[in-house]
């Protein structure tokens, strides 16, 4: 029976296909002066070049019907969030709010250190489109950002891949469906069920992430060597830094400021859960036991947790609106681009929409990654790096997600003095 669980020993395998990549395709590079010039670039252009545009044409294709039946799916469900009234209302906004700080987190200490991908060649990058949406006006002024949130053609905005018109789209989509669901015979559960099937095909490219890996790898490294390494390494520990800093520093704040709560006893508490979502790298996975820890450990009442915690696990994406946001500035620093205010505007918004609509599977977070890259303008070529360490750092991720959502958890609950403290400080 099929199911959405992921691919089986996928963090091992993309491991591995990262590691072979690497080692075939250094092999060839350092011994291309013995291999003739034909074979090795025939290899190059056939093998890895090909088998890694395959996997970045299919994370492109499952873009848009992604990010348009997820936002679509959740805002014609909201009929269950406005009968709990002002508790939907507290814990959206508190996701959507820590979900913003990570991101505004990640672009600060990116820029404070200096992210850099500039040692990093990997092909040529798309520029943003030089076109106008008016006379005189350039396309990523703020003017234009904010007119093609609203386009005029339902069709062009999906074939012009304008993102930003593409969620205006769902969420009035989504609006107008739950508004009527009572008219057309629930027609909503077949958008549910269309969402479904979108999420078991991202799962499936998933599955074929190792040979992707291995191609993107050998085609990096067939092209410039093992020097490419270097600045993958700062993105790597600048995400770690900026994960565990917004997990102390965020969440000890909330719980602090909002609920009078002590931080050390809420991690303690929190040490099994976030032991478990690292391992499993899904915060849908690890529903069951951030329940049990939310209700029985930290006191939250189960009319609170039992919509709280759900609920985050599919919007509360904390750790992946860092990691996107490290990684634009990282590929827009390999594409030689400056980013303007403008870009880091669009970039914080998208993100925030982008985790509402980032499924909670492991490395779903990547598909939507490609949602921001596109909107700025830049390639994908990069996308194989990030991949290629992208399933460890998904752990850590997951980790900060479940923490977030026992934190609002325990905000909302103690708001609505449905918060055991005696349990909670027990």
């Amino acid at each position: 029976m099929s199911t959405l669980s992921a691919p089986k020993n996928l963090t091992r395998n993309v491991l591995i296909g990262m590691a072979l990549g690497v080692a075939v395709a250094s092999a060839f590079y350092y011994s291309q002066s013995s291999i003739s010039e034909t074979i090795y670039f025939g290899i190059q252009n056939y093998v890895f070049n090909l088998g890694g545009q395959v996997f970045k044409n299919l994370l492109m294709l499952v873009v848009v019907p992604l990010v348009f039946f997820s936002l679509v799916t959740g805002i014609s469900s909201l009929s269950n969030m406005v009968k709990l009234g002002s508790i939907a209302i507290k814990t959206i906004g508190l996701y959507l709010f820590t979900t913003a700080i990570a991101v505004c987190f990640a672009l600060f200490f990116g820029w404070m250190f200096g992210l850099s991908g500039e040692g990093v060649e990997v092909g040529e990058y798309a520029a943003k489109d030089p076109t106008y949406c008016i006379a005189g006006m350039e396309s990523n002024s703020v003017y234009c950002t904010v007119l093609n949130i609203f386009p005029n053609n339902i069709f062009g905005a999906f074939i012009q891949n304008n993102m930003l018109g593409i969620v205006f789209i769902s969420i009035l989509f989504g609006i107008a469906l739950n508004l009527t669901d009572d008219l057309t015979d629930g027609f909503s559960k077949t958008f549910e069920k269309l969402n479904t099937v979108f999420i078991k095909i991202v799962l499936i490219i998933m599955s074929y992430a190792p040979i992707g890996v291995f191609c993107l790898m050998g085609s990096y490294v067939m092209s410039k060597g093992l020097n490419i390494f270097g600045d993958l390494a700062q993105y790597v520990l600048l995400l770690i830094f900026v994960l565990i800093f917004h997990l102390v520093f965020t969440y000890s704040l909330i719980l602090k400021l909002f609920a009078n709560l002590n931080p050390i006893t809420f991690f303690k508490k929190m040490k099994n859960v976030i032991l478990f979502a690292f391992s499993t790298s899904s915060s849908a996975a690890s529903i069951p036991i951030t329940l049990k820890t939310v209700t029985d450990e930290l006191g939250v009442k189960k009319d609170v947790s039992s919509f709280v915690v759900p609920v985050g696990a599919t919007i509360n994406m904390d750790g992946t609106a860092i990691m996107q946001g490290l990684a634009t500035m990282f590929v827009a620093s390999v594409a030689l681009y400056d980013l303007s205010l403008v870009d880091y505007m669009q970039i914080v918004l998208l993100a925030i929409v982008a985790s509402i609509g980032t499924a909670a599977v492991p490395s779903a977070g990547i598909i939507t990654l490609t949602l921001i890259l596109g909107s700025l303008g830049l390639g994908l070529e990069a996308i194989g790096l990030i991949l290629a360490v992208d399933r460890i750092l998904d752990m850590l991720r997951t980790s900060i997600n479940v923490c977030g959502d026992a934190a609002v958890a325990c905000v909302v609950a103690n708001s609505e003095d449905m918060l055991d403290k005696n349990i909670f400080n027990k």
